[in-house]
């Protein structure tokens, strides 16, 4: 128990009661006294005061409306109150309102110390929850940073899907399926929706639920009691406890076993869960945002996936383009990660040579924007004299080349690549790409369906 820095303040109107309290506490705190309210409203004001031990029958107004002020004006305070015998619905109100504890009177040494360490108990605890969530606040900012809170780019395409985000966003509670092949930014978009909300100050989750063997389902998402199974040696918080009031993530949903996705239905259907080795029910309120590489018509297939999941992680579905489909943001997001790695490794004035722009616009980007971070990355390792050149991008500039002299017959892709070039050169007008395939517009929206391409 602490006893140097820890002052006490007794309101008490009873001289006798007063001075015994005194008594007791001065052995280990420095104690203070005052017979009103206004006393030791003014002895808050001069006196740096950690504890109030405050009855709850006094003149000018009662315990209630002082703890009221107290947590009011000085919220750092843990107030513990004191009640005559018999008088427990003050005691419920007291608590309710914001007192840490109670004791009644008459009372005795024990009670006293009784209440002191636990109110102490308390207060360390509060202190130390405090200290975590400042730590997970630095951490998120750093998160942040590394992944870059917005999405990056300036096309059409991205435009529209920072609105979605804005727009998803101010619903706290509606459930998000993202859906992008790997590397286009899944989890980015999800971090921006939860920051972007009022559950933004919470935590957010972060599981990729291909990677959690099913025999740990239960443990990884609900938690366990100690001892509940071999190697269950302390007691866990699942994934619904750990992220109560924030947002959970869940990466590469449509690779969930069916037996998985039927559990996962139920208890987000209920907002209920049962820790392993536990009977008692726990409810949770969290958002999910789920993410999958398939394509929707896969997603939304019945054999491949359960109809009724999809309809509940699907409310407010974002389609994320590959990277092919939007080089027109490659250039901003080049200049990005350069930046990005150009401070992380101490290297100042790094430029970008102007032929890298076309170069990298040239490339298919199979692996998206991480498989560009990654070339940016190994580039500001391998630049000579702080200029990123063509050079530094070996790989690239090989498959680049050979490209047009690569002879294929497979007709579909062929087309396909047609139609890309077409875009491209029209400025993704409708209207000039058909003219340039010399095909009608109806004909050439028929087969951007079929190959999944976009005007937008």
């Amino acid at each position: 128990m602490d006893k140097a820095g820890s002052n006490i303040l007794i309101i008490d109107d009873d001289p006798v009661y007063r001075r015994l309290s005194s008594s007791i506490l001065k052995e280990r705190f420095t104690v203070f006294t005052a017979d009103s309210p206004s006393a030791g409203f003014e002895t808050l004001k001069k006196e740096k005061i950690d504890y109030v031990i405050c009855d709850y029958r006094l003149p000018q107004m009662d315990g209630l409306s002082v703890l009221g002020k107290i947590k009011t004006d000085h919220p750092h305070i843990e107030v513990i109150m004191v009640s005559d015998a018999g008088n427990m619905d003050t005691v419920i109100e007291a608590l309710r309102r914001g007192a840490v504890d109670y004791f009644k009177k008459p009372f005795t040494p024990a009670d006293i110390w009784m209440s002191i360490e636990k109110t102490q108990r308390f207060s360390k605890l509060k202190k130390d929850f405090q200290s975590e969530k400042n730590k997970n606040s630095q951490l998120k900012k750093w998160v942040d940073k590394e992944m870059g809170l917005q999405m990056m780019g300036e096309s059409p395409m991205i435009e529209e899907i920072k609105n979605q985000m804005r727009l998803v966003a101010r619903t706290p509670d509606t459930s998000v399926l993202i859906i992008g092949e790997s590397g286009t930014g899944k989890e980015l978009v999800a971090r921006g929706i939860h920051n972007m909300s009022v559950r933004r100050d919470e935590l957010f989750g972060a599981v990729n639920m291909s990677a959690i063997p099913e025999s740990l389902f239960e443990s990884e998402f609900f938690g366990h009691k100690k001892g509940s199974f071999t190697g269950a040696i302390a007691d866990k918080a699942g994934w619904f406890e750990t992220t109560d009031k924030g947002s959970l993530f869940l990466d590469e949903i449509g690779d969930m076993p069916h037996n998985l996705q039927v559990k996962l239905l139920r208890v987000l259907e209920e907002k209920k869960y049962v820790k392993v080795g536990n009977q008692k029910e726990q409810t949770f309120d969290i958002r999910i945002i789920a993410a999958t590489n398939k394509s929707l018509e896969e997603i939304s297939n019945p054999r491949l996936f359960r109809t009724d999941l999809f309809h509940r992680i699907g409310t407010f579905i974002i389609h994320l383009p590959p990277l092919r489909e939007r080089k027109e943001d490659i250039p901003l997001l080049v200049k990005y990660f350069v930046a990005q790695f150009s401070e992380k490794m101490a290297k100042t004035s790094i430029e970008v040579a102007p032929e890298v722009y076309p170069l990298l616009q040239s490339y298919n980007f199979p692996g998206n924007i991480r498989e560009l971070r990654n070339l940016i990355e190994r580039a500001v390792i391998l630049c000579k004299d702080s200029i990123i050149k063509a050079e530094n991008f070996g790989i690239i500039n090989k498959l680049v080349q050979s490209a047009p002299h690569e002879e294929s017959f497979n007709l579909q892709e062929i087309e396909k690549r047609a139609i890309i070039k077409a875009l491209e050169n029209s400025g993704k007008d409708p209207a000039q790409a058909a003219t340039l395939l010399n095909i009608d517009c109806k004909s050439l929206s028929k087969k951007m369906k079929q190959y999944n391409l976009s005007f937008i």
